[in-house]
């Protein structure tokens, strides 16, 4: 594929994550601190992202597991991974954590288990998403080409 065929791909592909609600403008705003300097910079704090949502909704599923249920441990996890979904505009996450909060507030065990399989949905959801942009970031890098600043 040529570069510029590979950059249209890449705005379209972004725009489409906006428009679905996966993104929201923080992380266009994650990309605008990206520059010659530190070209990286999005993967690696999407990186870092990934890393941290991994071990929190691991330490979810074993909170929630327990006999008698900390509540006081589930907020805490659910909310740093609000705040680190926020943080990157991961904004589907936000949201489901949002809700997994309420009923974390109302200690509801049943609805707290279903809200945290569709945390790690979304969640799942949009780290293959960004993954799949990322590759086509290294496609256009690999062809001579810049990435396309997306508005």
């Amino acid at each position: 594929m040529e570069v510029g065929q590979l950059q249209r791909s890449f705005v379209e592909y972004t725009a489409s994550l906006f428009r679905e609600g996966i993104l929201d403008g923080q992380f266009g705003q994650l990309q605008q601190l990206q520059d010659e300097s530190n070209p990286d910079f999005v993967m690696e704090v999407v990186s870092l992202f990934f890393e941290d949502s991994e071990k929190l909704l691991n330490n979810l599923t074993r909170a929630l597991d327990q006999q008698n249920i900390d509540f006081k441990k589930v907020d805490a996890h659910i909310h740093q991974l609000k705040g680190s979904s926020s943080s990157i505009g991961a904004q589907r996450v936000k949201i489901a954590c949002i809700a997994f909060r309420n009923f974390c507030e109302e200690q509801n065990i049943e609805s707290c288990l279903g809200c945290l399989q569709h945390v790690k949905q979304e969640y799942l959801l949009v780290k293959e998403k960004l993954q799949t942009l990322f590759r086509l970031e290294e496609q256009i890098i690999a062809a001579g080409g810049a990435i396309p600043v997306v508005e």
